[in-house]
């Protein structure tokens, strides 16, 4: 793990440390906040009635139709799954394609007796990345999730939390720090690279999340006393910084976000960051840059790639330590 915290003269130190020893970087009366959504087995195998494979990734039920059976997803091939076709994964479930969707999805409806919810437990497959380079297994439904996982709805793991333990949870708290539970639901924009020039023409699919009214006020106490607020992840930065009121605090309850955070951005509520590291052109990257300024968000990935770690889902992380 890498460790960036401002250095004399505004230059950044680095420290490499364990994940273990993430401990000794809190002081007493931080605040963590981690995501607790949790992976969907989301992920349908088929096949067209042609007998052509395919694959229909369950992304969030509609909004708009009110129907339950009814899912925004991403469908392979794309080219070949347009309105009116349907996927055949198993003798109680077809998955009819009903029209286009943004980010090029598709709107289906699951026509089953199962319930979505039984679906999803029945037939579906973990999503993972696709370098894992392997199918899922059982065990991925446990794996591929945080230990403080809670509330199904992602369709990726808020990868900086795999780095957390029960034990080290309980180190955590042992040494004065509390920790805080919000959800953001991980969806498509996460993951989709920004593929225009000026990256303000580049539009985030909207995720769901929740702050509840406990963790609202358990944040909003420590922003007023001055504590640090350590974000888990991306997701929970996305998330704190979507629900700010007038004031500079948490406002609890759900809601959806599209927030697009780079450089120049002005954080109200986090001060720490742990986050994976992250590709080129993509929305998390600049998020990161935004977070610790440019050249530190350089300078600490060249120190990572000499260290020779891992990016990715089941890579290492950086923490950007009291910058704000």
């Amino acid at each position: 793990m890498d460790a960036l915290s401002p250095g004399e003269d505004n230059f950044p130190e680095f420290r490499h440390l364990q994940c273990r020893d993430m401990v000794e970087l809190f002081e007493p009366g931080d605040v963590l906040v981690v995501n607790e959504s949790r992976v969907l087995p989301a992920r349908l195998l088929g096949r067209k009635s042609t007998g052509a494979p395919s694959e229909v990734l369950l992304v969030r039920p509609s909004d708009d139709s009110g129907d339950p059976y009814v899912w925004e997803a991403l469908v392979r091939p794309g080219s070949k799954l347009k309105p009116g076709r349907t996927v055949i994964v198993a003798p109680d479930l077809t998955v009819e394609i009903l029209d286009s969707a943004p980010e090029s999805g598709r709107l289906v409806r699951l026509v089953s007796d199962l319930t979505p919810e039984d679906v999803i437990n029945k037939h579906g497959h973990m999503p993972l990345p696709p370098y894992i380079g392997r199918s899922d297994e059982p065990m991925d439904r446990e794996r591929y999730q945080t230990v403080y996982a809670r509330k199904p709805g992602s369709i990726a793991a808020p990868t900086a939390g795999l780095h957390f333990t029960k034990d080290l949870l309980t180190r955590l708290q042992e040494h004065g720090v509390r920790r805080v539970a919000v959800t953001l639901h991980v969806g498509v924009g996460t993951f989709r690279p920004v593929s225009v020039d000026d990256p303000s023409e580049h539009e985030l699919h909207e995720e769901h999340y929740h702050i509840s009214k406990e963790a609202a006020e358990a944040i909003n106490t420590s922003v007023m006393a001055g504590r640090r607020i350590w974000a888990i992840g991306t997701t929970v930065v996305r998330t704190l910084e979507s629900a700010v009121q007038e004031g500079g605090l948490v406002r609890p309850g759900s809601g959806t976000t599209q927030l697009f955070i780079r450089p120049s951005f002005n954080f109200q509520i986090v001060n720490c960051l742990l986050t994976n590291f992250h590709l080129p052109r993509s929305t998390l990257l600049m998020l990161v840059a935004a977070f610790a300024g440019y050249e530190n968000t350089m300078a600490a990935y060249q120190q990572a790639i000499a260290f020779g770690y891992r990016f990715y889902s089941y890579g290492d992380a950086m923490a950007v330590v009291d910058l704000h």
